[in-house]
């Protein structure tokens, strides 16, 4: 089964700014930080999320109409992809479908639109600026001083000691930051019981704690489901990049092992060859053929 057919569980991150009861007041007050605005009416926000559109893309975007705007959030807790404004334009171009009738867009009356803007939440464990904006237009095969469509998206880190002004201005962010730091920090600790234990520790210290103690079975449960979607796309690149290999050792010869590792492997990043050694390892490939592949030291892999 492909995964763009899969039905995916809601994100912490989604249920917390679009699903809970609560949601719109936690959308609300992240709206204000952005914006240095004093919004309080939560019955002007509408949800435009899509169902279950882009899974590769945009499996945990949470979407509002507000303001004359359309807000557009997105977490990533992996490598920020610099392909986003691309698919920020086709999520978008989607969305104003869904808006519109056929027949409007044909009328002689000028249409107007909602103005879309494009957040990415960054809380990964790679370095990354405090807040960065790509361009769609960096893409573009031609530049010119001037270009006729434009799209831009900011990408803020949300790690707590970057101490981005987005987690002074919104209380519930910055929760949902220290929240995501703990369940990294006990899912390497116990991997059995860290979910629930994450839980229990940020609810004894005031994280998150009504939404916690609400929704306890919940959360988990899109914690586990977070984790299985990560590891399963995981295993899936490790096993193209396996195959790709091992076709590379059948043929028998360095020249032959080298291609097969130029297939698995070209234009990967450091992260990138952490991340196939863990699934390859998982898998129960032999360390040395692992190191051989990725190019990471035997020692290295023995860590991981």
């Amino acid at each position: 089964m492909s995964t763009s057919n899969r039905k995916y569980k809601d994100s912490v991150f989604v249920d917390l700014f679009s699903e809970d009861e609560k949601a719109k007041e936690n959308f609300l007050s992240l709206y204000n930080a952005l914006h240095g605005t004093d919004l309080k009416d939560t019955e002007q926000l509408k949800t435009v999320r899509l169902d279950q559109v882009l899974y590769m893309t945009f499996y945990n975007d949470v979407s509002y109409l507000v303001d004359n705007k359309i807000i557009v959030l997105a977490e990533h807790q992996s490598t920020i992809n610099p392909n986003m404004p691309l698919r920020c334009l086709e999520y978008v171009s989607r969305l104003y479908e869904t808006l519109f009738e056929s027949k409007e867009k044909y009328s002689r009356k000028l249409l107007n639109i909602p103005t879309p803007e494009f957040y990415v939440f960054y809380n990964g464990e790679e370095s990354y600026p405090s807040d960065k904006t790509l361009k769609l237009s960096e893409a573009f095969i031609e530049r010119g001083t001037e270009t006729n469509l434009e799209l831009t998206v900011k990408v803020i880190n949300i790690n707590r000691q970057n101490r981005h002004p987005v987690l002074e201005n919104c209380k519930t962010m910055h929760e949902y930051s220290i929240f995501v730091e703990t369940v990294r920090k006990w899912k390497e600790i116990d991997s059995q019981n860290g979910f629930e234990k994450a839980v229990e520790e940020c609810i004894e210290n005031n994280i998150l704690r009504e939404y916690l103690k609400r929704k306890t079975k919940e959360v988990i449960n899109m914690l586990l489901a977070e984790y299985d979607y990560e590891t399963d796309i995981a295993v899936q690149r490790a096993e193209e990049r396996e195959i790709a290999f091992a076709e590379g050792i059948e043929r028998g010869i360095e020249q032959g092992i080298e291609r097969g590792i130029e297939r698995g492997f070209s234009e990967g990043s450091y992260q990138t060859k952490r991340e196939t050694a863990v699934a390859f390892k998982r898998l129960g490939i032999d360390i040395a053929k692992i190191a051989e592949g990725t190019g990471l030291s035997v020692e290295e892999i023995e860590k991981l």
